[in-house]
């Protein structure tokens, strides 16, 4: 395991760059009072609701929700986890990421080994594209590629090249010293036999480099022009390339869509690059694997909408299957996952240049939604015409279910396994009722329009961290009898101690259960003008206070005989004179 970023640079990087200059190298921001205005990047529409506050380094839209620091913004925008999103903003700021040594046996993030493996990645992917234009066999390979129907603006927009049928190419352009050797074997650019002899890990084949979701070369998808097997030859992994995190095409994506409205997801390089000669450039496709839930958060974040569209062979459906298996637990409102199965011997490639761009997004919508997909699936596998089949369908089905995190999508699903299993609506299962009762009162909670006081001082306190320096802390108060008690004592503590901004205290809470509920705290709309935010923090703290004061007053009445010691009796007394003094 990679050495961790220490948490001390996380919060020092925070608090060192400016949110507004963050979001205006990617969206262009107007100013608008005190704040900043632009239309969201995130979703679309015709007047701005997308708000950056440089006081509080946030961003918040009213839209769709999106909020965040500069780190955020990045992962969002980009599509970057966290870490590659703090590597981003320290190169923006001109610092570098200094790493931890873990707990693991793995060493910590070599920077500089890490650029010249992308930097030796990029010039492979440049000998490669030029081979293809000076290679005595470059008249046989663009007339292959000419044959699959691409031009020569697609094969430069996806930088497709060809490795020569030589024995070491790659090793004689690059291999001049043992430690570039070395490095080209980590990279699986080369590989070494039995008996040490090292030669290409490609060769006679059309190469297609991919690119990781900051645009760096991180591997090479290689396919034979003739007859061969493997038809496809994927590099294998190493330090910088993890098959489960990347998607070929999706930079291109990226590159041709500044809001994505939708995205296909295929299985071959050829579909990607043969759907976009034909002007569908929303496309990408996993690498040999079935999608993977960092393929489907990363889709997710980006758009809306994922269409699978796979052959309607056993391999696709398989594909399919696992892809939606992975998409559970991801479900939310605002998401689509929808599922395409091509007739047998068809693939995107084939579809695209028979039908042309209008014939294959006419297929695409009448692509099916998961909850149809999902139980058409489970009813191949179950026969609902006998007692067994339904008991086996029903009980696969609710062990997937649970997976769902959202209720409304569970509520769904569940809904339409009752209907299937011709269930009677007052006899769902308990489970079910468990699920929309619950459902009911968080959504009745959230959207109270009366802020409970502790949630009141919690909110006003993220947005303001500087009040915890205007009022004592009262360790006591975590033993207040009203929800959040322990944890705004534990935010005042943070504000009372450091000078912080509200993008550097939700950066602290960052992965904890409590992230999502903070965040949404530091976009509530309090109504308090700005000159008097320290008088309602202060009073809402002495209410806190009140209310502490009369809890304790009121267990220590409740006391009888030898429980009511001298000391007992004389902190009743004190507390009766401080409560009679507010």
């Amino acid at each position: 395991m990679a050495g961790l970023i220490p948490k001390d640079f996380i919060q020092d990087l925070i608090a060192r760059a400016d949110v507004v200059e963050v979001v205006d190298s990617r969206v262009r921001l107007k100013k608008a009072g005190r704040n900043y205005q632009a239309c969201c990047p995130f979703h679309n529409e015709k007047s701005p609701s997308f708000t950056v506050a440089p006081d509080k380094q946030f961003y918040h839209c009213f839209g769709c929700g999106a909020h965040g620091n500069a780190i955020d913004f990045i992962m969002e925008y980009d599509g970057l986890d966290f870490p590659d999103a703090v590597e981003e903003l320290a190169s923006m700021m001109g610092v570098e990421v200094p790493r931890e040594q873990g707990s693991g046996t793995g060493k910590p993030v070599d920077k500089q080994q890490q650029a010249d493996d992308y930097a030796l990645m990029e010039s492979c992917a440049r000998f490669f594209a030029q081979q293809l234009r000076s290679h005595p066999q470059k008249d046989r390979v663009i007339s292959y590629l000419k044959g699959r129907g691409l031009s020569g603006e697609t094969v430069k927009a996806f930088d497709i090249g060809y490795a020569p049928d030589d024995w070491d190419a790659v090793l004689k352009q690059f291999g001049g010293n043992k430690s570039v050797q070395q490095q080209l074997l980590s990279l699986k650019l080369i590989t070494e036999n039995d008996r040490g002899r090292r030669y290409d890990f490609f060769r006679d084949r059309i190469m297609f480099p991919i690119r990781d979701r900051r645009g760096r070369v991180v591997g090479f998808g290689g396919r034979v022009l003739d007859q061969g097997e493997p038809k496809y030859l994927n590099s294998p992994e190493t330090r910088i390339f993890h098959k489960g995190r990347e998607l070929y095409g999706f930079w291109q994506v990226k590159q041709a869509h500044k809001q994505i409205e939708s995205v296909v997801l295929v299985e071959g390089y050829m579909d990607v690059v043969a759907l976009a000669q034909h002007g569908v450039t929303n496309a990408v496709a996993s690498l040999g694997t079935a999608a993977t839930s960092d393929h489907l958060q990363l889709l997710f974040r980006h758009s809306p909408v994922v269409v699978c569209c796979f052959d309607g062979d056993r391999a696709g459906r398989d594909a399919a299957w696992r892809a939606m298996e992975n998409a559970l637990p991801l479900l939310k409102d605002g998401v689509d996952m929808r599922f395409l199965f091509l007739p047998d011997g068809e693939d995107p490639d084939s579809l695209v240049q028979r039908e042309g761009q209008a014939g294959f997004e006419k297929q695409l919508k009448n692509a099916r939604p998961l909850t149809d997909y999902f139980f058409d699936h489970l009813k191949t596998l179950h026969d609902i015409g006998t007692s067994a089949g339904r008991t086996g369908l029903a009980g696969q089905a609710e062990s997937l279910i649970e997976r769902v995190l959202s209720d409304n999508f569970k509520a769904e699903l569940r809904t339409q396994l009752n209907t299937l299993l011709g269930r009677n609506a007052e006899v769902e299962s308990l489970s079910l009722k468990k699920a929309v009762t619950g459902s009911t009162k968080r959504t009745a909670a959230s959207t109270s329009k009366q802020m409970t006081p502790v949630l009141r001082a919690m909110g006003l306190l993220v947005q303001y961290p500087y009040l915890g320096k205007t009022v004592a802390v009262h360790d006591e108060l975590v033993d207040l009898n009203m929800d959040g008690a322990k944890i705004f004592v534990a935010l005042h503590k943070q504000c009372h101690e450091k000078d912080l901004s509200t993008a550097q205290l939700m950066e602290s809470w960052r992965d904890t259960r409590y992230a999502d509920s903070l965040r949404r705290l530091a976009s509530w709309q309090h109504g308090v003008l700005e000159e008097n935010v320290e008088k309602e923090f202060g009073e809402t703290y002495l209410f806190l206070i009140d209310s502490y004061l009369e809890q304790r007053l009121q267990v220590l009445q409740s006391l009888s005989g030898e429980q009511l010691t001298r000391e007992k009796l004389t902190e009743i007394e004190q507390l009766l004179k401080l409560l009679k003094g507010r």
